[in-house]
């Protein structure tokens, strides 16, 4: 006698690499080092002190709010020190701290990662546009 298919078996999906039924505080340290200039300003610091106007010329593009936002946060997490130097007019200097410094191994692994990786990916998106503008052509001749 035959059995009626049971259809496809399913598969139990894979492990999480990190395990965060609530909140492990992965979501914290990503909001930081996701907005554009926190990792940024962590690899600028990463080979000393710089002052606020070092900082800003060697992140080209940054205006002088974003920074003073990224920086405040780095500050708050204990990334970085502000340290205010005691001339006229004030100057502002900043540093990582030592837990900013235990962060920097693993900008590194990143940066070293994205310059590997950084043919594929170009190719990848060249080659996933190009299927969106195939498929967009043929939407408009069809309709």
């Amino acid at each position: 006698m035959l059995r009626p298919d049971p259809g496809p078996t399913p598969v139990s999906a894979p492990e999480p690499l990190v395990g965060c039924d609530d909140d492990c505080g992965i979501r914290d340290v990503l909001d930081r080092l996701g907005d554009r200039w926190s990792v940024l300003v962590v690899v600028q610091l990463a080979a000393g002190p710089l002052r606020f106007n070092a900082l800003q010329r060697a992140l080209e593009g940054v205006s002088q709010r974003m920074l003073t936002l990224a920086v405040r946060r780095l500050e708050r997490d204990g990334l970085v020190r502000r340290t205010v130097c005691p001339t006229v007019p004030p100057q502002v200097e900043y540093e990582l701290t030592a837990l900013g410094h235990s962060l920097t191994h693993v900008v590194k692994g990143l940066a070293d990662w994205s310059l590997a990786h950084r043919p594929q990916i170009a190719a990848a998106r060249a080659e996933w546009d190009e299927e969106k503008r195939e498929t967009a052509t043929k939407a408009a001749m069809s309709s």
